[in-house]
């Protein structure tokens, strides 16, 4: 029957070009954070390799493989920017806390307490615990503090393989040295945690046994501790433009 031959057309179209929609998954991983998961970004590829097989037409005159091509990559594009790689709620919170601390350091030459960085918000010590909760996630270094793009148009250029990964940026020597001299002013308390996370690799449960406090006291002073880093890195890139 036509119908099943043309449905047969089809199946052998996504089995074909399957491995291009691993292709690209992984040739975009290379320039994401690890927070992003590969099979995410392949399922929505795999979707877009369906609705290509479905809406291409020869007539129009591209190949099949870079008609494909776009609507795999645009797919997965659709997909980070649904998934956000941070909610706007943790970005808020980050940036309210990142600003008072920024603030203080400037005004005090040091870095604030618990207790002024609550001030300088305005809240009780209890809220800005709050604010850290709600800040939870928070990424040491955003895409959108290498580059003065909007989102939609940062992305499509993200998406062209000839464009320099934007992590690239951060592999200098001379940000591995500003890192580790941020790190280095760090309260004592928070330096240590960051040490057991990032170097000996200890989950916060197991920082809080270290340290004698809840897991959830040790993912808010994670969260301060990447405001205060975040804080000092900005300046650090101004300083260095």
């Amino acid at each position: 029957m036509p119908g099943s031959t043309a449905a047969t057309d089809k199946d052998a179209l996504v089995r074909q070009y399957a491995p291009l929609v691993k292709r690209i998954a992984y040739h975009l991983m290379a320039r994401l954070p690890a927070s992003v998961e590969v099979d995410d970004l392949i399922q929505a590829g795999l979707i877009g390799l369906l609705n290509s097989v479905d809406r291409y037409d020869d007539a129009q005159g591209a190949n099949f493989e870079t008609y494909a091509s776009r609507r795999i990559r645009g797919a997965m594009l659709d997909e980070l920017r649904d998934a956000d790689w941070a909610s706007r709620s943790v970005r808020k919170s980050g940036r309210q806390i990142e600003l008072a601390i920024h603030a203080l350091q400037q005004r005090l030459g040091k870095q604030p307490s618990e207790q002024e960085i609550a001030d300088e918000l305005q809240v009780e010590l209890k809220t800005y615990y709050d604010l850290l909760n709600d800040a939870r996630g928070a990424q040491l270094v955003y895409y959108e503090d290498l580059h003065d793009f909007e989102s939609d148009e940062f992305l499509a250029r993200f998406a062209d393989e000839a464009a320099p990964a934007p992590f690239d940026l951060l592999a200098g020597e001379r940000f591995r040295q500003a890192l580790v001299q941020a790190i280095g002013v760090l309260p004592e308390r928070e330096k240590m945690l960051m040490a057991m996370y990032y170097d000996q690799e200890l989950n916060f449960k197991e920082i809080g046994a270290v340290m004698g406090v809840s897991e959830s006291r040790v993912c808010q002073l994670h969260t301060q501790a990447v405001s205060r880093l975040r804080s000092w890195l900005k300046d650090w890139a101004q300083s260095s433009e």
